[in-house]
């Protein structure tokens, strides 16, 4: 019968304490000064040593030499604590988890009050502390905080937010961590020299991977592959017993990925599910190949001081898959796995998922962001690269197209860019591709639309692209118009990977000579015009007072003469 490594193994002073220094030392400072607390709140993650600092302290209280911060391991208390002893009645570990209520206080309280049978101190250890009811912390409130003199109570426990306000006051309090990936690789080979077990290229990284920084559970883990072994821990083995995607089909899947060969990446996805792995397992591998190779991308030479436990073989394996990709695909791929790896939690169909997020990262079109288009922008100019101006294998040549020439000579409407090389590029994509470059326009600059909703593509060749323009009229607007031609370049740019320069086409238009028209003499005949006059009323005289009135009357009625007055 073999005891269990991690028991074996367990740490027997604060210098074999791997990961936890910053509990370490000023407990060791405290028992070196002789300023020891009489109450202890020690929390952290499972299996970084809570437990264990409780017995070295209490090793270190009631040693025959102390307090002291390195216990002697000869006296009659040092050997029962130690990892093989058999324990101490002076020291004593209490459950928490099944001795939480009143009753189990009130006994605790009890068996306080006696001295200690032999050493120096009484010490209680609660391991989980945070199960104790409310009612049992108040219980043993009183005694926590005015202890006798011969008694230090130490709590363990990895939910410090349980265990009530009053009695963390009481206490001095150390979080422990979990343990670094590169010391706990480091401590799982010297445990492994020590076992004299030799371990394949590969498998530490794995359990420590595994272990998740708890020191017990990677020693679990250590344990079992070196159980199921027959002298040497091989890296098959090891991969199907903790569940990770063989080293082999990661690697068929990170190069289909990089090649953009779609039938080779969805064969991956179909031996997964076939096989029987897990889905988000393999997800979570991918994605943790990816931050491998963007690291050794970036780091270079030194990527195996940051990549502890990685062969040369793997390094140099790794250089060459980030060779192919580039900086922008690298970081849209590992985009795209976070995103479905995120989004694979309770999924129904994970054989769907894994499908969709392939061709996601095999088609960065799909992503609109700015990763997205720095992808696009370095596959274009990888496959540039590649032709060396020659278009690329089944892509049709570019077609001519016979422009008429312009009414007038006008120069390239553009600022002068670098020259990039299109030879991958033809007048039927520019053409099929028109409406969404406009659409890009729209989206940056209503104004520069306005001028450029009209034109029409007529040629392009090398870097010049022809374009029609309906009217001289239109020609001077799109000049004049501030940073329109500038829009419509960025928006062939972020479609094509091309700088541009523009040259106007107006179609020429004949002139147009009107028909000779035969005149024909027309006689008008006489207008009437018809004058109507206002109605004039008679004018009414006024009666003249005059005394000769009558007789003027009569003269002219009666012809009748006057008489003389007398």
């Amino acid at each position: 019968m073999v005891t269990a490594l991690y028991r074996r193994y367990r740490p027997e002073n604060f210098a074999e304490l791997i990961g936890q220094a910053q509990v370490t030392a000023p407990l060791m400072a405290a028992l070196r000064s002789d300023r020891v607390n009489h109450a202890y709140l020690f929390s952290g993650p499972r299996g970084c040593g809570k437990t264990t600092s409780a017995r070295i302290l209490a090793r270190c209280l009631n040693c025959a030499e102390g307090p002291t911060d390195t216990p002697c391991g000869k006296c009659d208390s040092c050997v029962e604590l130690a990892r093989d002893g058999g324990g101490s009645l002076d020291v004593v570990e209490i459950d928490a988890a099944s001795h939480n209520g009143v009753d189990d206080a009130r006994e605790l309280r009890e068996r306080a009050g006696y001295a200690p049978a032999r050493d120096r101190y009484k010490i209680f250890i609660l391991d989980e502390a945070h199960m104790v009811t409310p009612q049992g912390f108040n219980a043993l409130l009183k005694i926590v905080e005015e202890p006798p003199a011969h008694v230090k109570f130490i709590f363990a426990t990895t939910e410090p937010d349980k265990v009530i306000a009053t009695i963390r006051s009481r206490t001095h309090h150390y979080p422990f961590r979990l343990v670094p990936p590169a010391q706990m690789l480091d401590y799982l080979e010297e445990v492994c020299v020590a076992e004299k077990v030799e371990i394949a290229p590969g498998v530490m990284p794995l359990v420590v991977r595994s272990g998740g920084g708890s020191v017990r559970d990677s020693l679990s883990l250590l344990d079992q592959l070196i159980a199921g072994s027959e002298g040497r821990v091989e890296y098959d083995r090891a991969v199907a017993l903790l569940g990770y995607t063989p080293e082999s089909l990661l690697d068929e899947a990170i190069d289909a990925l990089a090649i953009r060969d779609s039938a080779s990446a969805f064969g991956v996805v179909d031996k997964v599910i076939q096989s029987g792995q897990d889905p988000r397992q393999f997800v979570e591998d991918v994605l943790e190949r990816l931050r491998d190779i963007i690291l050794v991308a970036s780091v270079g030479a030194g990527a195996k001081a940051v990549l502890r436990g990685a062969t040369d073989e793997m390094i140099d394996k790794m250089q060459s898959q980030a060779s192919k990709f580039g900086q922008a695909e690298l970081t849209h791929a590992a985009t795209e796995v976070n995103a479905s790896l995120s989004a694979m939690s309770g999924a129904t169909s994970p054989k769907l998922h894994l499908e969709l997020m392939v061709a996601k990262v095999l088609v960065p079109g799909a992503n609109s962001s700015e990763i997205g288009s720095l992808a696009r922008i370095e596959r274009l100019e990888r496959r540039i690269g590649i032709g060396e101006g020659a278009s690329p294998v089944g892509s049709p040549a570019p077609a001519k197209v016979v422009a008429a020439e312009p009414v007038s000579a006008s120069p390239a409407v553009a600022v002068e860019a670098a020259p990039v090389a299109v030879g991958s590029v033809t007048l039927a994509q520019m053409k099929a591709a028109w409406p969404e470059i406009l659409r890009k326009v729209e989206t940056k600059s209503m104004a520069a639309w306005l001028v450029a909703f009209g034109l029409d593509v007529v040629d392009f060749e090398v870097d010049v692209l022809t374009v029609r323009f309906p009217s001289q009229y239109d020609l001077e607007k799109f000049k004049a118009a501030e940073g329109a031609p500038d829009v419509l370049r960025t928006a062939i740019f972020e479609e094509f990977g091309v700088n541009v320069k523009f040259k106007p086409y107006l179609q020429a238009v004949a002139e147009v000579v009107a028909p000779e028209t035969k005149v024909i003499d027309v006689v008008a005949e006489p207008e009437v015009v018809v004058v109507i006059e206002p109605e004039v009323e008679p004018e009414v005289a006024e009666p003249v007072d005059d005394g000769r009135y009558g007789e003027s009357l009569l003269r002219e009625i009666l012809d009748a003469k006057p008489l003389d007055d007398k």
